[in-house]
């Protein structure tokens, strides 16, 4: 195994050296300015128009590119579409986000009707849809999400949310952003991964314990008596020392802020949807790194559907195709006037990091933090001859107030059929948590797919 102390910092990016070296703009270059005085009053004018502008830009910046406002699209109860042929992948999520509450079954098809004519059909897999619906309401979840993906085409394939505490709130659930929690620790490997300094065998030494959320010890270690865990190991354990010294001590901040980036943080990662965008603060000290490494940062967070989408594209070799809810649009003589093709919106890692993650997130059913969920009581997996890579996540979260608990996943890992996200917010009592649904769904998958 590599050992965590033999690694060096060399290579690693420097944004205040990359500053250094931008050259100054010359004095001469703002000559023409001080020539008339015409202009200096017509800069006068326009200075303050243009910052109303630029303070104006992170709120209109979607308008302006020629793409709807998220606001707008939550506040839209009945869309319309003028012509199915001229829908791309990201205005048909818009389409059947709107239509989705109304959304019938027919057959073995989910179904709405277009209020202009004709009819969306949905990708939607009853049989996931149904199971986790029972389970939610069964378990009476105070708040539950549930998404999951088809890894190859995009298609989602089930979406469903519940909330015994406040039924309100479960028609937008799958577009806000919740405390990401540990689900962070995948952006945190990538970061160190694609920089070649380690791979899953690297041994990480640390101190204090498994979960300990006291970052500002992780770094000084003992001269004698320090823990040590290979990186497959501690992901599959969720061990926060390990990655809060990875994001820190090997990755670095600019890599783990541009690594998050590439995944969709910070930006409309589905433009002119009602999924809001994900957010990942810079941490301003070493510390606040570590902790955002280790998936303790509190304002890190993500939507259920970004997280189903994440985990797709890594079971799809690092390659990130936009999410569908609609498979098709019938017009009212029930011929096919849309259909869903698969659109690549990004590139989030090298296929070979892509398989790497996936040797990493093996280990949470096998031997790590899910592995009760998925095994009954003599150690027999629950779901049989399916190989499954995941992470889990818990945090405290203040809206809604209580404690969330994550399970993202996809499987089988050879070849990918399906990739989820599942959230439940407990408070002070609770029957499940996330991995019990995410061994429910999976289940009812593969056991209808035999």
């Amino acid at each position: 195994m590599q050992d965590f102390k033999h690694l060096t910092s060399k290579g690693r990016f420097s944004l205040s050296a990359l500053t250094k070296q931008r050259k100054a703009p010359s004095r001469n270059s703002f000559k023409r300015l001080d020539e008339s005085k015409p202009r200096k009053k017509r800069l006068r004018v326009l200075l303050p128009v243009l910052a109303a502008f630029i303070a104006a830009y992170p709120v209109f910046s979607p308008v302006f590119l020629g793409r709807t406002a998220v606001s707008s699209v939550q506040g839209e109860a009945h869309p319309t579409v003028k012509d199915p042929r001229d829908l791309d992948v990201f205005s048909s999520f818009r389409l059947g986000a709107g239509l989705f509450p109304s959304a019938r079954l027919e057959g073995d098809r989910f179904t709405a009707p277009i209020p202009d004519g004709g009819t969306v059909v949905f990708a939607i897999n009853n049989t996931i849809q149904e199971r986790v619906k029972e389970v939610m309401a069964q378990f009476d979840v105070p708040y539950g999400v549930f998404v999951a993906i088809e890894p190859k085409s995009g298609k989602v394939l089930a979406m469903v949310s519940h909330s015994s505490a406040s039924p309100g709130w479960e028609e937008r659930a799958f577009y806000g952003v919740y405390p990401m929690a540990s689900l962070f620790k995948i952006i945190t490997a990538t970061a160190a991964l694609e920089q070649g300094k380690v791979t899953p065998d690297t041994v990480i030494p640390f101190r204090g314990g498994l979960y300990s959320e006291s970052s500002r010890h992780w770094s000084s270690l003992p001269k004698r008596g320090a823990q040590e865990m290979d990186l497959t190991t501690a992901m599959g354990k969720s061990v926060n020392p390990v990655f809060g010294r990875l994001a820190s001590d090997i990755a670095g901040r600019e890599s783990v802020l541009r690594c998050a980036e590439r995944y969709g943080f910070n930006h409309y990662l589905l433009p002119g949807t009602p999924v809001q965008p994900s957010k990942a603060e810079h941490p301003q000290t070493e510390d606040d790194l570590r902790l955002m490494g280790a998936g303790l940062g509190r304002e890190v967070k993500i939507s259920p559907v970004h997280a189903a989408v994440m985990m797709a594209a890594i079971a799809n070799g690092g390659t990130m195709l936009a999410p569908s809810l609609v498979d098709e649009i019938r017009n009212t003589k029930n011929e096919v006037t849309y259909a869903h093709k698969p659109l690549t919106i990004r590139s989030i890692a090298a296929p070979e990091v892509a398989n790497q993650l996936t040797r990493m997130l093996s280990t949470t059913v096998t031997s790590g933090t899910s592995r009760r969920a998925f095994h009954d009581s003599h150690g027999r997996p629950r779901i049989a001859n399916v190989n499954i890579a995941a992470k889990t996540g818990s945090i405290n979260g203040t809206d809604p107030e209580g404690h969330y608990s994550w399970f993202a996943a996809y499987a089988p890992v050879e070849d990918p059929q399906i990739a989820l996200a599942a959230l439940v917010i407990n408070q002070d009592k609770w029957k499940i948590k996330a991995p019990y649904l995410g061994e429910q769904a999976l289940e009812a998958f593969f056991n209808r797919n035999r």
